[in-house]
């Protein structure tokens, strides 16, 4: 067990800088000049170690202060914890100005396979010291357990440990390939999409797009989609492949040469977009500097679509 004694509840570590400069200096006016401070505030400090302590510490004369015989006993002590100061100060600094160490970042798969790739090219070109990681899954990851250092969400966190910034919205559009629409022909009005000859792709599970259409006020069951799943890449990939009419974000188009928009008067409610750190690694130089960067590129790249 490690017997030495803690320091007194409340003590002010700012006060043992004070006496090492006071007992180098030889008086409160050196020591002040010394540390760019004020003589009344070094004067204080002295007094409130020599409270906290119960001892005088310095006997003062006309030309300045002599120390006392606690002082020097304390002296060497002192030093080391203003060393230890130091240290500390200087690794928080170097953390903070760090430009290489590896950071992670979650979101979901068809943002990890769409819309991050070009992204985390640039970021690679720009910051080559820093390894990047990318989760790639539908499931939210826990900032709070450090599952990862940063995530692109499409909705708020509402915790308060974690820092959130909106970075611009994910346009949703009507689409099809060119090749299914000379087949199919292009639909005119929303209600054209649950009658044949047009194929409508929907999810399996997941009820946001018929949630969607009862907004619009559209009466649209599980049974008009003809082709069905809750895989989000393999969901784009049935669009690109002229399966028929579906739902994505409008940056994914770039993706799939010949996917053109249908329907633009269809209103569909866009998706913000959110990238989130936690609250205590925000101070890291490396998360800050892929935090920075990941904001004004997505953000750019969002403005582009």
């Amino acid at each position: 067990m490690d017997r030495r004694a803690a320091p007194p509840a409340g003590f002010d570590w700012a006060l043992v800088k004070s006496f090492v400069a006071v007992l180098d200096a030889g008086s409160l006016m050196g020591a002040a000049r010394r540390l760019g401070a004020q003589q009344p505030t070094l004067s204080r400090h002295i007094a409130e170690l020599e409270a906290q302590l119960g001892v005088p510490l310095f006997e003062r004369t006309g030309r300045g202060v002599t120390p006392t015989a606690a002082a020097l006993a304390i002296a060497d002590a002192a030093r080391r914890m203003e060393d230890g100061a130091l240290d500390l100060h200087g690794a928080l600094a170097r953390r903070a100005q760090a430009t290489t160490g590896t950071v992670r970042i979650t979101t979901s798969q068809v943002v990890a396979s769409f819309l991050m790739p070009p992204v985390l090219a640039a970021l690679q070109r720009a910051e080559p010291g820093i390894a990047l990681e990318l989760v790639a899954s539908d499931q939210v990851s826990n900032l709070l357990r450090r599952e990862a250092d940063i995530a692109v969400r499409m909705v708020r966190p509402d915790q308060a440990s974690l820092v959130a910034r909106k970075l611009g919205v994910l346009r949703i559009v009507a689409c099809a390939h060119k090749s299914y629409l000379e087949r199919a022909g292009t639909p005119r009005m929303p209600e054209d999409l649950l009658h044949p000859p047009q194929r409508l792709i929907g999810f399996d599970k997941d009820r946001s797009i018929l949630t969607g259409f009862a907004r619009a006020g559209l009466q649209v069951g599980r049974e008009h989609f003809v082709l069905r799943t809750d895989d989000q890449v393999a969901y784009g990939q049935l669009i690109a492949a002229g399966a028929g009419i579906g739902f994505a974000a409008r940056y994914n188009l770039r993706h799939w040469p010949g996917v053109v928009p249908v329907l633009s008067a269809l209103p569909i409610e866009p998706l913000p977009c959110w990238l989130v750190v936690h609250r205590e690694i925000r101070g890291s130089g490396v998360v800050r500097r892929v935090f920075d960067f990941l904001a004004e590129a997505i953000a750019h790249e969002l403005r582009a679509a």
